[in-house]
């Protein structure tokens, strides 16, 4: 086992926490709330990040073994983690947005989780000549993705706080940085040693270019339910009745 891996991602899933209670948009949620919300994202990140490794071992999909093998992906976890949500409001009957509070946090978590990454010599890129190229054990120096992946997080990070902070694209904060990081992952793609599928394009792109759209269109039913929201007028109060 690489303790390495294990305490850097443990890190940042405390990280994630730690900062998850400065960023808590004011909610009117019970514990009881709150606490399905943070199992609908934990399992839902955890089912999505498996889910395309799993689908690709039928044998290991019905013996269950394939949910515990190495492989896992960000993209697919980011997904599932917010569909995990909106299921876990759906059935508690919550109607509010949480997906600002969850933008930070989430951004933090997966810039220092892919520094486990680069200790575990994974998701690395292609060969390169550049003078920060790493050998990861292969005699060929690379890109570094994982670094670039960390440096993309952690700023996205501070966008997302300050657009926080400034009440900028209220409500939509999660869904602006899941369709940055597709975007920037689909570029990064083109410098990963990634299977090419139709049109010379990697899996993780065809994903990209379909969850980009999907998102936009969340994003835009969105706004108009809050505009919609913010355009009904408030109830008048009763006229006073002047006594005689």
């Amino acid at each position: 086992m690489n303790w390495t891996y294990a305490a850097i991602m443990t890190s940042a899933i405390a990280a994630g926490l730690l900062i998850s209670r400065h960023t808590q948009v004011r909610m009117s949620l019970n514990r009881l709330e709150r606490f399905g919300i943070a199992l609908g994202a934990f399992c839902g990140g955890m089912i999505g990040a498996k889910l395309p490794f799993v689908l690709r071992d039928f044998n290991g999909l019905l013996s269950g073994r394939a949910w515990f093998d190495d492989g896992k992906t960000i993209m697919f976890g980011l997904v599932g983690g917010y569909f995990g949500v909106e299921l876990a409001k759906w059935a508690l009957g919550i109607r509010i947005k949480t997906g600002d509070s969850f933008a930070v946090p989430v951004a933090v978590a997966v810039g220092i989780g892919r520094l486990g990454c680069l200790s575990a010599g994974c998701c690395y890129g292609t060969v390169t000549s550049l003078p920060w190229g790493i050998d990861f054990g292969d005699g060929l120096v690379r890109h570094p993705t994982q670094i670039y992946e960390t440096t993309f997080h952690l700023a996205a990070a501070v966008v997302l706080a300050v657009m926080l902070r400034y009440r900028m694209c209220r409500g939509q904060l999660i869904k602006l940085y899941i369709i940055i990081y597709f975007v920037f992952r689909f570029c990064t793609e083109f410098i990963r040693p990634e299977p090419k599928l139709w049109l010379d394009l990697t899996a993780y792109q065809w994903a990209a270019m379909a969850f980009v759209p999907l998102f936009v269109v969340l994003w835009i039913v969105d706004q108009r339910t809050l505009t919609s929201a913010m355009r009904v007028p408030a109830a008048r109060p009763a006229p006073r009745v002047q006594s005689s």
